[in-house]
């Protein structure tokens, strides 16, 4: 019974709403419509209605879901400060970070099944029932700790969130063990992907032991510059409330990952064109392009110079704490990581093929519906646990339910 009312009170609070939000939610149905449509087309023509081909068998949902799994990770920037060193600032919105983890990882999963050429052979990957090739293959580990980060943050929401409805304080001996197990879990993901690409021995652009540390800086800046945002947004259209302390000292974290990004980037150019061997092709291709093929060149330079430019935003004390400069700053590093886990990382590593042919690729309109369908999912999941979160964080929950307590009881009193 309690779960019932649990749920009744909360798909009234996701069903109510100003015009603002009864109008971003519609405007995010309408996008997974017009993209779900797309994906029929594709899953009944084949992905030849993309424009991946063999010469570049990963494109631009595979840069996706590699971006993704970065934003899923860095949920330990705000888990690490908030229950390992208990700093209440950081701890009162840890539960949003476990929200968009949760998201994130929804929408790395949807992502990897529009890549899938024969998405009816899923259930192969189900541990059990498929055939995983476990322990041998990579993409078994990925498939596996991704849905063990996931099944992790829901039974951390959906017990905070629970206790919340009902007025009570979560259970310590309970989600604490679970929080401090997701640091190691947040980290594997980035890993286990990242390994996914450098165990792939004929691609010498992904063949490099710094990888896994290079995607997991990189995740500690792109995703914590979305959670920057998404805090204003809320600050401005919730009551909920973030201290000024917890917004700097992630945008201080921030900056340190991002020197440690650029620099493993800037180790890795260097061995390439110091070296100087045939595999540095890859990286001519991404920054000064090959045998007049440089479509790359535009964006490699716009994913280092952001990358640049927002790292010095955040080093800077005055600018880090300017709520104007921060914002850039975010902007800045959102565009740098998703540009450099995209096309900097997936197409290139492509890029001359194996039989050196160049194809230069681009994304088709259907691609883009379904990533635009697969991003809305991912934004409609995050925002109706969020409107359902935040008043609970607040207490409002706690009033409705001394009201339905108390109604619930009045007529047992008038009888007696």
């Amino acid at each position: 019974m309690e779960l019932m009312r649990v749920l009744r009170l909360s798909t009234r609070t996701v069903l109510t709403g100003g015009w603002p939000y009864r109008l971003w939610v519609l405007l995010l149905v309408g996008l997974i419509v017009w993209g779900g449509g797309a994906y029929l087309d594709q899953f009944r023509t084949g992905l030849i209605v993309t424009n991946m081909r063999d010469q570049v068998s990963w494109a631009f949902y595979i840069g996706n879901f590699t971006f993704l799994v970065g934003v899923a990770a860095a949920a330990v920037t705000l888990v690490i400060p908030a229950y390992v060193y208990k700093w209440e600032p950081i701890k009162e919105v840890a539960i949003l970070g476990e929200i968009l983890a949760v998201s994130a990882i929804v929408m790395c999963m949807l992502f990897v099944a529009a890549d899938m050429g024969r998405p009816d052979r899923f259930w192969h990957l189900i541990p059990g029932l498929g055939h995983m090739n476990f322990p041998y293959s990579v993409l078994s580990w990925d498939v596996l700790v991704l849905n063990m980060y996931l099944v992790l943050n829901l039974a951390i929401v959906g017990h905070v969130l629970f206790k919340g409805v009902q007025g009570k304080h979560y259970n310590h001996k309970l989600v604490v063990p679970l929080v401090l197990f997701s640091i190691p879990a947040a980290i594997s993901i980035h890993t286990v992907t990242a390994f996914l690409y450098a165990g792939l021995s004929g691609r010498p652009f992904w063949n490099a032991s710094i990888l896994a540390p290079r995607f997991i800086a990189s995740a500690f800046c792109s995703g914590p510059a979305i959670m920057l945002l998404l805090f204003q947004i809320l600050q401005r259209t919730t009551a909920f409330k973030i201290k000024n302390e917890a917004m700097e000292k992630i945008a201080e974290l921030m900056a340190y990952f991002m020197f440690l990004n650029l620099f493993l980037l800037g180790a890795e150019v260097f061995k390439e064109y110091y070296w100087q061997t045939e595999h540095v092709v890859h990286f001519q291709y991404l920054f000064s392009g090959v045998h007049g093929h440089n479509a790359l060149v535009p964006f490699s330079r716009a994913f280092v110079g952001c990358g640049v430019a927002a790292f010095v935003l955040f080093l800077i004390p005055a600018t880090r704490r300017n709520i104007v400069t921060r914002n850039i700053g975010c902007l800045l590093i959102y565009a740098s990581v998703y540009i450099e886990k995209g096309l900097g990382l997936v197409i290139p590593g492509m890029t001359p093929d194996m039989l050196g042919e160049i194809y230069e690729y681009t994304p088709t309109l259907t691609e883009l519906r379904v990533g635009a369908a697969i991003f809305s999912i991912g934004f409609l999941i995050f925002t109706l646990l969020t409107k359902i979160a935040v008043p609970i964080m607040n207490g409002e929950f706690a009033g409705h339910r001394a009201v339905e307590v108390s109604g619930a009881q009045a007529p047992v009193a008038h009888g007696a």
